[in-house]
């Protein structure tokens, strides 16, 4: 039953089911929703954009809050060489509606207003969400340019940008006066609410009990922290005093660590997938006021990802639809393949994809180091065989943008392998459901959880991953997908690790997956049935969104 929405006096827009009654904040800086609307750039804001399409087929009593930015992440383009050129183009979107609910938060000792904008649940199937935005008449120039780049890469701004997400977001909730019971960090970057809600309770286990967080980052060095005198020159504990914060969060001085922080202000945290959640333990349990660390094994909304004829075919076991399906996404992928790189692939040769964001941790180049196995395998070995990179580097991340480049120069010089850029919501679907094979080996153990072979497996494009994140929860090897043989790698440099997950894949590959695909093609389609059989229901999002319920935001 559809509800009328009063802003100001929030109605929740549909009836909620019991189950899910206790009313939540969900805080995230990124959402990946839909493709027109651009402001994620990747596995966190795709994690994200699955849970509140499943809380809205839950029916959750969950609200979600993000930003609204001007120019999204930004837009991946070629330059005229073809190397990696970053775009930022203004965005404007017409389905959000301007709630005119506006109110200040100091930043930098001045105060800068926001405006909240709505996005109706039935738009895009999802929660109801509101995205705040500082981009207004009212305030100066710089203070525009907070809600402008998604994770800018000043640091001043990137700081405001938090305090924008976090402290906007409690002056949202009082404002619609929905009254969360809990606020859930989606990382760190929201923790701000917190200190929001401490001057209004002024108690520390007022806020404890109201707060839960969801860490993503799986190695120390790379959670954010920042000079706490900086912080306090940009208003970040906005009116509490050094006492406070160091009472909420156990920092008054020196560097501020925003991941400790916001596990000190939370009841309850978890990591994303049963590794990360014993790595989280390990990294964080040593200090003092660390709540439980339980976990939460990230997953996406099937409806969303899967495409419906490949589906169908799937619960039929008819495995001759599922072929002729397959060939008809390849070749529709292949097409766009031909746009962007002017190279025609065919759709009966066997395909593997590596697509994500690039990092240098993911190693996207693993497999050409070794220049003359590559050849032997891909362009001199027995069987046919394409492969096709795609994703998005930081837009200042050198080391990552160099390794696209490097791609692109490789890619010249081989007809069967291909680069592509634009790697966002349309992109990654169309990758997935036009794969055979999809390539996935970051460095163990700098993966949380990762998410994307999840739905290329439930578009039968089988995994072949480094043994990592959610990876052994799932693959039982050579049955439902294939694990790269591990070896002991606590006493391997990053080189001597690189080389030995180099040699195992593209010996994995030569002599086990591609004989199979050509030689023994109705073992290749047991296989591919039984993965996407067994990728649901512990894979699809409404287990997580559920979980998130029992487990995190119980009393």
């Amino acid at each position: 039953m559809t509800q009328t929405t009063n802003f100001h006096n929030y109605t929740f827009p549909f009836q909620t089911d019991q189950k899910y009654s206790k009313r939540v904040a969900y805080i995230s800086m990124e959402f990946a929703l839909d493709q027109s609307l651009k402001i994620y750039s990747g596995g966190l804001g795709f994690l994200a954009g699955s849970h509140m399409r499943s809380a809205y087929a839950l029916r959750q009593n969950l609200i979600g809050v993000g930003m609204l930015w001007r120019y999204g992440y930004y837009d991946q383009e070629r330059a005229s060489d073809n190397k990696m050129y970053v775009l930022f183009q203004q965005k404007a979107y017409n389905f959000l509606q301007d709630t005119n609910i506006k109110f200040k938060v100091m930043v930098n000792d001045h105060e800068v207003w926001v405006k909240a904008f709505y996005l109706d649940p039935e738009v895009f199937k999802t929660a109801p969400m509101f995205f705040l935005s500082t981009d207004l008449p009212e305030n100066d120039y710089l203070s525009q340019t907070i809600t402008y780049k998604l994770y800018d890469s000043v640091v001043d701004t990137k700081i405001a940008q938090s305090i924008i997400l976090g402290i906007g977001a409690g002056k949202l909730m009082d404002a619609l006066n929905y009254s969360p019971d809990i606020y859930h960090l989606n990382e760190a970057h929201g923790l701000p609410v917190a200190f929001h809600l401490y001057s209004k309770y002024k108690d520390k286990e007022a806020v404890r009990k109201r707060m839960v967080f969801t860490t993503h980052t799986p190695v120390e060095a790379g959670n954010e922290k920042h000079d706490y005198a900086k912080l306090i020159d940009l208003s970040y504990f906005q009116q509490l005093t050094n006492e406070d914060v160091k009472n909420l969060t156990g920092f008054d001085s020196g560097v501020f660590e925003h991941t400790l922080a916001a596990l000190r202000v939370s009841k309850i945290a978890n990591g994303v997938s049963k590794i990360h959640g014993e790595v989280a333990n390990k990294m964080w349990g040593k200090y003092e006021g660390i709540p439980e660390i339980t976990s939460i094994t990230n997953a996406q909304k099937k409806s969303y990802w899967a495409d419906e004829e490949l589906e169908k075919a799937n619960q039929s076991r008819d495995r001759g639809a599922l072929i002729l399906r397959k060939s008809a996404l390849k070749k529709r992928l292949f097409e766009h393949v031909a746009n962007q790189t002017g190279k025609l692939f065919d759709p009966n040769i066997f395909t593997i994809v590596w697509a994500r964001r690039f990092a240098e941790y993911k190693r996207p180049q693993l497999i050409i180091d070794d220049l003359n196995r590559f050849e032997e395998i891909f362009t001199e070995g027995k069987y046919p065989v394409q492969i096709i990179w795609a994703g998005k580097p930081y837009p200042k991340d050198e080391i990552a943008i160099s390794l696209f480049d490097e791609l692109i120069d490789f890619c010249r010089d081989y007809p069967n392998v291909a680069i592509m850029t634009g790697y966002e919501l349309t992109l990654s679907k169309m990758l997935k459901q036009g794969s055979d094979l999809w390539l996935n080996n970051p460095r163990i153990p700098n993966e949380a959880s990762g998410t994307s072979g999840m739905t290329a497996m439930m578009n039968a494009s089988v995994n072949l991953s480094t043994y990592d994140g959610w990876i052994p929860e799932f693959i039982k090897d050579g049955v439902n997908g294939f694990v790269v043989p591990a070896v002991d790698y606590s006493n391997l440099s990053d080189a001597e690790e690189d080389k030995q997950d180099r040699t195992n894949i593209l010996d994995k590959l030569e002599k086990e997956i591609i004989p199979m695909y050509y030689d023994s093609p109705n073992k290749w389609y047991d296989l591919v049935l039984r993965g996407m059989q067994e990728i649901v229901p512990e894979f699809d999002s409404d287990r997580m969104a559920d979980e998130y319920y029992t487990k995190m935001y119980k009393s």
